[in-house]
């Protein structure tokens, strides 16, 4: 899934042109040009410098704040010769024949030369887990003798703790280990993995002897064959949660933000980044699962292991040129400290002077809002002595949170409604596994001599947002700006509703097909041949997976487009990891869903929906169950649409002014 969503700022240049910050500077009559590729021109033209020196001098002359001392312009004007004369050198074009021009310095570590090492990381570490996920199902049921209801059970424990392990990976390096070694471990992590679930493929005592599939004495996995099965399971959602919330923001590390073409840089960067990931993708549905089809699982997961092992010895390769930050402190800490400050401060008052808050910054001091009053206690300075040092700073976060820190928990908090009804969409793309076993029973042939993979569908979802995301940018927004007059075309919630939408409407597509492909099975005398192929093209499950394609494309990213609005710039990172809980939240969902349906369709000796026999279950009713759940679900979402007002500019009731004039904030792992 793409999730184009980055922490970018402006740069500014006031300090480089010799202003203190409260110095105000007139616009430039000479702009710098724009910056082109690969020459000179990347440099600030003569002409812009020496236009700057004139408006330079008439600044210094006449602001009397921005000059104290007597020789303070002349200091400055100095300086603004010794800045053209280093770019005249830098160019080659000194006035000084004797002096040879001066050479940009280059820095020992970091820059573009270590994109390779942690692009390579993700891509092959994406490829060796995802590689193996879309066929899961069919080798839980073929080797470990499982139930399609059970397998489906493992694959949604499994995926939430995936997704669960990221949220813990980016807060372990930003607070403790830093991002290279949090990567590191999680290489070592999903190589172990890797290794161990091919050694459950090549060595037989590994798993249930072989026996007829849908057979009822077929003996069940042994509690040792299943832990090192989930065992192997358990180290790759780790090297998959270390490694995926922090690759982006340790490439980002890398890149010099000093320079002029910095927002440029790393606006390639993350394009290239999520080209590549995107790919992987591709690769992991489509020629991953066809080598686990065509030449058996030993020989599959053992080419996932070599590709996980390289993905491990490229990004260690790169270490001697990494930039390596240290870990400092982590903002989902924050989260936590304002409701139990608050708790501890039960007893207090809020007050209704602004002053007796706590406040980041003395720049713009405001009161909390009244909404969710209750954490206003977080920030109040009930005893200065005891919650504030001599300089008048908090000595300690579990003591008293800043007024910022409250009203983000308190976006946060509100969100929630909203975010929660982005979990059913979720749970009805999850349903991979099922349509898995589907494929398996049709027809999958577009030659004579080729046969798609019956996982390979799902990549039909991925190729519709791959093609559809730029036609949406570039192609729609213009257009539905002109007409709406929003700059995004439409609102962030309108593109979440849409998705939810289209997702009921795939669910029901599904369920329509799953309908005919049963009925077909039934007249063609396969009821009790489950692994017989019946006369019907797989090609007709292609419909679910385009429409399911098209849901995400509005829904996943209008949800995150809907986070960011909210929180301020410097806790935009949470827009991510609340995504990324949703994901987790339903996998369970999903899990459970899945069980209450098995065990209530299953009493009385009847057969389950779920069967592992599709053509004698119910699969379609399973379908029109999950898409009656989303149309209520969408229901849902329009009330806490309306709870939650319309205002879609609104963000946390502290200002974010001030933070464009940071040149670059270091990206959170989340």
């Amino acid at each position: 899934m793409l999730q184009i969503h980055y922490v970018m700022e402006k740069t500014v240049a006031k300090e480089k042109m010799g202003f203190t910050p409260n110095c105000k500077k007139k616009k430039s009559l000479y702009p710098p040009p724009k910056p082109r590729y690969g020459d000179f021109r990347t440099m600030p033209s003569i002409a812009w410098y020496n236009a700057q020196y004139d408006i330079l001098s008439d600044e210094l002359v006449s602001n009397s704040s921005c000059n104290k001392r007597k020789h303070s312009a002349e200091f400055d004007l100095q300086t603004v010769m010794e800045q053209e004369i280093v770019v005249e050198d830098s160019m080659g074009l000194s006035s000084n024949p004797k002096k040879p021009p001066q050479q940009p310095s280059v820095s020992r570590h970091g820059g573009f030369r270590t994109m390779p090492f942690i692009i390579v990381n993700e891509v092959f570490e994406r490829i060796a887990s995802m590689g193996m996920l879309p066929n899961m199902i069919l080798y839980l049921m073929r080797e470990y003798n499982m139930e399609a209801a059970n397998g489906s059970n493992v694959l949604f424990i499994w995926s939430f703790f995936t997704n669960a392990l990221a949220i813990f990976g980016a807060f372990l390096s930003d607070a403790y280990l830093g991002r290279f070694r949090v990567i590191a471990l999680g290489s070592f992590s999903s190589l172990i993995g890797n290794i161990l679930l091919w050694s459950t493929a090549a060595i037989p005592g590994m798993k249930p002897p072989p026996c007829e599939q849908f057979k009822d004495d077929c003996n069940p996995a042994t509690p040792a064959q299943l832990a090192v099965l989930f065992s192997s399971f358990g180290l790759i959602s780790i090297g998959a949660g270390c490694i995926r919330p922090c690759s982006m923001a340790f490439g980002a590390d890398q890149l010099d933000k000093e320079t002029p073409d910095s927002e440029r840089i790393l606006q390639s960067y993350f394009s290239w980044y999520y080209a590549s990931t995107t790919m992987s993708i591709v690769i992991a549905v489509t020629i991953m699962v066809y080598i686990q089809d065509h030449m058996g699982w030993n020989f599959g997961f053992v080419v996932l292991a070599v590709i996980m092992f390289f993905s491990a010895f490229m990004f260690l390769s790169g270490s001697s040129l990494y930039v390596k930050v240290k870990a400092s402190s982590s903002l989902f800490s924050g989260f936590v400290q304002v409701p139990l400050v608050a708790f501890k401060k039960r007893h207090l008052n809020p007050p209704a002077d602004s002053d007796e808050y706590y406040h980041q910054s003395d720049d713009k001091k405001q009161a909390p809002t009244n909404k969710l009053r209750w954490l206003n206690r977080a920030c109040m300075i009930g005893d200065p002595g005891r919650d504030l040092s001599s300089d008048g700073s908090a000595p300690h976060s579990w003591s008293i949170c800043s007024v910022e820190q409250v009203e983000s928990v308190k976006t946060l908090l509100r969100l929630i409604p909203i975010w929660s009804t982005g979990i059913m969409i979720q749970v009805s793309v999850g349903q991979s596994s099922f349509s898995t076993l589907q494929a398996s029973t049709m027809d999958r042939n577009l030659t004579p001599n080729f046969e798609i993979p019956a996982a390979s569908f799902t990549a039909a979802a991925v190729v519709v947002l791959m093609i559809w995301i730029p036609i949406y940018d570039v192609v729609l927004i213009p257009f539905l700006a002109r007409c709406t007059g929003q700059p995004r075309g439409i609102s962030s919630k309108l593109r979440m509703g849409i998705g939810l939408v289209i997702s009921c409407v795939a669910m029901a597509v599904g369920a329509i097909t799953e309908g005919i492909r049963r009925r077909i099975a039934i007249e063609q005398g396969l009821d009790e041949q489950p692994a017989a192929t019946l006369n019907m093209s797989a090609l007709w499950l292609l419909p679910q997976y385009i429409l399911f394609g098209f849901a995400e494309s509005f829904n996943a990213i209008g949800q995150i487009e809907f986070y960011y609005s909210r929180f301020s710039k410097s806790m935009s990172s949470i827009a991510v990891a609340l995504f990324t809980v949703g994901l987790a939240a339903a996998d369970l969902v999903g899990s459970l869903l899945v069980n209450i349906v098995n065990s209530a369709t299953s009493k009385g000796g009847k057969e389950s929906w779920l069967s592992s026999n599709l053509n004698k279950g119910h699969l379609d009713y399973y379908y029109w169950l999950v898409t009656i759940l989303g149309f209520i679900n969408f229901m849902g979402f329009l009330v806490c649409c309306w709870f939650y007002g319309s205002s879609e500019d609104e963000k946390t009731g502290i200002s974010d002014e001030g933070e464009d004039d940071i040149e670059y904030r270091a990206l959170p792992s989340a």
